[in-house]
């Protein structure tokens, strides 16, 4: 594994592109703040302290000419961890101009193009970041791959099969906090 100065310094350096590709169906990761408890606890919305500085740096990035964009692979019907992802990371990230597609695997079928099917990072198209989790979604570590041409092609493969968030999201109202129905409270009487 990389020592997190390095990848945080590749992080740091990109210049043109930040593509990610997502897998899992749950993140356990320090930049969620606590906010995925809130989420779940009915919290009206992220903690800006934590979210406020994120959301700048995105406009930052692209005024800057800078695209971050993902794709996040994933089979409905949603995880909690996944409407939250969706609804406190997704929509506000996209709002500050990140990319993201989603490629769901109930509605579509994965490119064979998409291979290999892990978490990673693809820089300016030239650096691969491998990002490394356990069971549980804890994030482990990262390490370099050699060869980036199989994770361009994945990236492309992706995003050609893909559907742009927004228009993912509306699609799917079942899953958007406002519609989720509050547990029936027993009667008293």
């Amino acid at each position: 594994m990389l020592p997190e100065e390095q990848v945080d310094a590749i992080f740091e350096g990109f210049q043109h592109s930040a593509f990610r590709l997502e897998t899992l169906d749950y993140y356990h990761v320090g930049s969620d703040g606590g906010d995925v408890a809130r989420y779940l606890a009915g919290e009206p919305e992220p903690d800006p302290d934590r979210k406020g500085p994120w959301l700048t740096q995105l406009r930052d990035e692209r005024a800057a000419g800078k695209l971050r964009h993902r794709v996040h692979i994933l089979r409905t019907p949603l995880t909690d961890y996944l409407r939250y992802e969706c609804e406190w990371g997704y929509l506000p990230n996209a709002a500050a101009g990140e990319e993201i597609h989603i490629l769901d695997l109930s509605e579509q079928r994965l490119p064979a193009e998409v291979e290999p099917l892990e978490d990673f990072w693809l820089m300016d198209d030239e650096t691969v970041l491998r990002m490394h989790y356990d069971e549980r979604g804890m994030y482990v570590g990262a390490s370099l791959a050699e060869d980036v041409v199989p994770y361009r092609r994945s990236r492309d493969a992706a995003l050609a099969a893909s559907t742009q968030f927004g228009t993912w999201w509306n699609g799917h109202p079942e899953y958007w906090r406002a519609n989720q129905q509050e547990p029936e409270k027993p009667s008293l009487g």
